[in-house]
């Protein structure tokens, strides 16, 4: 052994030389003796013994061996942001320990300042990669900690960043490493958390992390977290007092302690979304309208702890400033909806949806206790408790409704909804789903009793609809609405289009989706007597329509239509497209899905000069053909959505070339 160490110069077993021309810099790596030289061929070598070395081997000194209150201490003077991130990414210890410093426990940067904590508005690419570790070393931990650099996505309108983590990506290691990178590049404006409850990743923890690193955070969305609690929310609450929107879903281990602590701390509070929360209670509701100024927006659903008192106590002390609510699935009766007619003085919005408890008595309080002037909104769905009086009485005490939405009710007839009609002087929409007891002759004398501000009607799913012979005089026309919906009604046919027709002269927008009883018969007086050029037209699921009523819309309305759903009109042929051709010069979507068209029609409509088609479908044509490659081709030069699903007569090659020259739009196949 000792000849291998007595080479010097070139030698036959191994060229090279002394790696320092003074042999005392060699110490710097091995603690050898005094008259032992060290030689690193070029090569490796072949010994497979290993190397002795006289010397007692010292190790070096680290960091590491310092306890966590050192390393406290020596990171909040840590001077700008990016050094804070680069020794995050040293290991989880390190990362963990830097989430837990407060903001107002780091010491200012003494001299010079860091740039990032003025300038945070540009950060380039290259900035980051330059401050990124090389390498990461894991002194405690096995997991791998991902580097704080790579969780930054981008900034959004409002100049904040926004972060959105589910599943498994929700760790607290990962909203560790947003609260300590996201400081100096504007700081982390909002943060959407969606987990299961078989999320083990996320803790209290990660929580605490954002509290103390993000004070100006705005946004907290949590879904589907069983494993945060109070704990979580009450950091948030210490750190972030500038939050303006909560939105909590499914968290059964948060209680009131945990909500009653935000409503204390963040009088900035705007909006709060409270969702299948099993142990929130009155008490919080009664917190946010105590503590709570600038609450505008207020959402309830499926808390079986929140009833009467929590809804009282909510508006008797924020009533003049709430705008918007939404229950729902809540164990509320009449109380509460006299208490939002008394005091809810700002509301512009309302939705009651699925509220078992309360009866018409209630709607009926609420309409006469002259509180709500300044609704504008009204929505109910599935209160079997409402029915005429409560309507009228609402139309009533709601001077300013202009939208009203009534779904899922077997109680409310024709009286309760011209009433409503009638009483409502401003009412401009009027939707209606599921109202079996509405009828043809109650719709009539809808819009011949609305008044002058009336637009849109709406039915959906209202089997009680069936075409009458009803005779109005020639004064009960409605020239003020402009939209008209009648979906799945299967009573509703020819006799109440023509009826329509002479109502509603001045309508632009018509769908009459799923009625399978219209034919040519019905609609073509109806688009006879429109005086306006129509601009959307909706005629799905009408089987029985024939090309005869295409052509009459066309030249009819072939200037102003911009929009038709043509979709299941298996009758309509190439003619269909062809009038489509020459006479619609503004159309921009069109959908002719499973209808009877061939390869000659979209040659004819590829050929069209004045069209600008942007959203194409032909899902379900079966005499489409890859001979209408080249015909697509074309129409693409202008197409950002093409439909071609279940085109059978279309073969996978045919596809592949389609969407190697279609680039630049998006097709279904």
């Amino acid at each position: 052994m000792s000849k291998v160490f007595d080479f010097s110069g070139v030698d036959d077993f191994c060229s090279g030389g002394f790696m320092h021309t003074n042999p005392k810099d060699s110490n710097l790596f091995f603690p050898l003796g005094r008259h032992v030289d060290v030689y690193f061929p070029r090569k490796r070598s072949h010994v497979s013994a290993p190397f002795v070395f006289s010397g007692e081997v010292k190790p070096q000194p680290s960091i590491e061996v310092l306890p966590d209150e050192c390393l406290f201490e020596v990171f909040r003077r840590l001077s700008g942001g990016q050094e804070r991130s680069v020794c995050a990414s040293v290991s989880k210890r390190w990362l963990m320990l830097l989430s837990s410093i407060h903001r107002d426990e780091i010491f200012p940067a003494k001299g010079n300042l860091d740039p990032e904590e003025h300038d945070n508005t540009s950060i380039s690419v290259k900035e980051d990669e330059a401050f990124k570790p090389k390498e990461k070393v894991e002194f405690v931990d096995s997991e791998r900690v991902k580097s704080v650099n790579e969780e930054f996505e981008g900034i959004d309108s409002d100049g904040f960043l926004s972060r959105c983590l589910e599943g498994k990506k929700a760790t607290d290691v990962r909203l560790a490493s947003i609260a300590v990178g996201t400081g100096s590049r504007g700081g982390l404006g909002k943060l959407s958390i969606r987990g299961s409850s078989s999320t083990r990743g996320l803790t209290n923890l990660g929580l605490r992390a954002i509290g103390r690193g993000c004070p100006s955070l705005r946004y907290l969305s949590l879904w589907n977290l069983s494993s945060i609690g109070d704990e979580g929310l009450l950091e948030i609450a210490s750190g972030a007092r500038l939050l303006e929107k909560l939105d909590l879903c499914h968290c059964p281990a948060i209680t009131d302690i945990g909500l009653i602590a935000m409503a204390m701390n963040c009088p900035n509070l705007m909006s709060v979304t409270i969702e299948s929360c099993t142990n929130i209670g009155n008490e919080s509701l009664k917190a946010l309208g105590r503590y709570c100024p600038n609450l505008k927006c207020i959402t309830v659903k499926n808390c079986a702890l929140i009833g009467d008192q929590g809804i009282v106590s909510l508006f008797s002390s924020a009533g003049h400033v709430l705008s918007k609510a939404k229950f729902q699935a809540l164990d509320i009766s009449d109380v509460s909806l006299a208490v939002i007619g008394h005091y809810g003085s700002a509301m512009t919005d309302l939705e009651l949806l699925d509220l078992q408890n309360v009866n018409d008595r209630g709607f009926w309080v609420m309409g006469k206790g002259q509180g709500l002037q300044k609704l504008k909104v009204l929505s109910i769905t599935a209160c079997g408790g409402v029915s005429d009086s409560g309507l009228e009485a609402l139309g009533g005490g709601c001077p300013n409704l202009k939208l009203f939405g009534l779904r899922k009710n077997l109680l409310v007839s024709d009286t309760g909804i011209v009433k409503l009609a009638r009483a409502a002087v401003s009412l401009e929409s009027l939707q209606l789903e599921e109202c079996h007891r509405i009828t043809q002759c109650g719709v009539f004398h809808i819009l011949a009793n609305c008044g002058g501000k009336f637009k849109a009607l709406a039915l959906a799913n209202c089997l009680g609809i069936r075409d009458i012979n009803f005779l109005f005089p020639l004064t009960s026309i409605c020239h003020s609405i402009r939209s008209l919906i009648i979906h799945n009604c299967p009573g509703f046919g020819d006799v109440g289009l023509a009826v329509l027709g002479r109502m509603c002269p001045k309508l632009t927008q018509v769908e009459l989706s799923g009625l399978q009883g219209i034919t040519d018969t019905g609609l073509l007086p109806l688009i006879r007597s429109l005086e306006a050029g129509l601009n959307k037209l909706n005629l799905s699921g009408s089987v029985n329509l024939t090309d005869n009523s295409v052509v009459a819309i066309t030249k009819m309305h072939g200037e102003t239509l911009e929009l038709m759903n043509l979709d299941g009109c298996k009758y309509l042929t190439d003619i269909t497209l062809s009038e489509i051709a020459q006479n619609c010069s503004v159309l921009t979507e069109l959908d002719v899905s499973k209808c009877g068209i061939t390869d000659s029609g979209i040659a004819t409509l590829s050929g069209a000069e004045q069209l600008n088609l942007q959203i194409f479908s032909l899902a379900g044509c079966s005499f489409v053909s890859d001979m209408s490659l080249p015909y697509l081709g074309v129409l693409g030069k202008t197409l950002v959505g093409l439909n071609i699903r279940h085109c059978n007569g279309i073969s996978s090659s045919s596809i592949d070339l389609l969407l190697e020259q279609l680039w630049r739009c998006d097709v279904l196949y």
